[in-house]
């Protein structure tokens, strides 16, 4: 039987990419306890993508990174008495597995669930649970996110509660037009396509592609890849909601290994993914959203940064698999 207005804390502070690959659960979570109350703990930064969701109760920004630049022990006094206040929870779950979302996670009121030693990513995180889950760490993140906390909520998981979602994050209905977007920033350079290879991509592509950029860096490399080629511009700065309206208006999103490209996958937009450092894994890959990875080799428990090998990634297999799925 399903028990009714449970309280619910999700604990997933960052970065982008993984509070999207994680917010699929929020409908999983409400298809089993229509009544949940779901509270969001996450880094202030990335709060406004959750905001006003129709599945959550209450966003919580959490100020690690000002806490980490400023140390301000008054605002830490003030984060811990925030999290300590809050009334008790039916379940905690960490579905980040680092020791700073474990911390977070034990000053809640209410018992915590999270990963274990071997599945967490930072397995002293596991100390601070009173319950764990094992789920291999080279499996998808997105069935990690989603199986980590069914196993809490006792939801029987299938990869059909994955396949069979509706767009993450809400947005105006949409008339998709003919437009592709390109993800051309990331966290870590080795991450990056180059901009070279990105403009000769534009001109082997049937749409107008729209370059996508977060950082003053990327803003340089978009104007460079305007300039080299015919079938590019520039997006104006946006939002993350005003990024979550875009893509879901795209025919296509091609990008590195980041967040907004993750942003098509949630919102059912067809996708490729460009890996170099890392793999595969780091998506869900469906008959829309694909991955194209390059030649080099990639021990997931070990991620060498220093590996530029999406450097080798022939731009005219992007077009090809990208005329595929248009």
């Amino acid at each position: 039987m399903k028990s009714p207005n449970l309280r619910i804390a999700i604990v997933r502070l960052s970065a982008l990419g993984d509070i999207v690959n994680t917010a699929v659960v929020l409908q999983i979570i409400h298809c089993y306890y229509p009544d949940a109350h779901i509270d969001w703990f996450v880094e202030e930064a990335f709060a406004p993508i959750l905001h006003n969701h129709p599945l959550i109760h209450e966003v919580i920004p959490v100020p690690l990174k000002r806490l980490k630049k400023n140390k301000n022990f008054a605002l830490l006094k003030e984060m811990i008495h925030t999290l300590k206040s809050r009334e008790r929870y039916d379940h905690i779950i960490d579905a980040q597995g680092l020791l700073k979302s474990a911390i977070v996670a034990s000053f809640l009121p209410g018992n915590v669930h999270g990963f274990d030693r071997k599945s967490a990513r930072e397995g002293i995180a596991s100390w601070f649970y009173s319950t764990t889950s094992s789920i291999p760490y080279e499996i998808s993140v997105i069935q990690r996110n989603v199986m980590v906390i069914t196993e809490a909520l006792n939801i029987p998981y299938s990869d059909s509660l994955i396949e069979k979602k509706t767009p993450v994050f809400d947005s105006p209905s949409a008339s998709y037009e003919n437009k592709i977007a390109l993800v051309i920033g990331a966290s870590w350079q080795s991450k990056c396509y180059p901009k070279e290879q990105f403009a000769l991509l534009c001109d082997l592509l049937p749409y107008p592609c729209h370059l996508v950029w977060g950082s003053a860096r990327e803003y340089e490399d978009a104007v460079w890849i305007q300039e080299h080629s015919k079938n590019a511009s520039i997006t104006p700065k946006m939002s993350l909601k005003e990024l979550v309206d875009f893509m879901a208006y795209c025919t296509l999103t091609i990008g590195n290994d980041t967040g907004p490209t993750h942003i098509a996958w949630a919102m059912n937009v067809p996708s490729i993914t460009l890996f170099g450092p890392t793999n595969e894994r780091m998506i869900y890959p469906t008959s829309i959203n694909i991955g194209i990875k390059s030649p080099s080799e990639v021990d997931i428990f070990h991620i060498n940064r220093n590996d530029f090998s999406i450097n080798q990634i022939d731009p005219h297999l992007i077009a090809t698999k990208a005329k595929g799925l248009l």
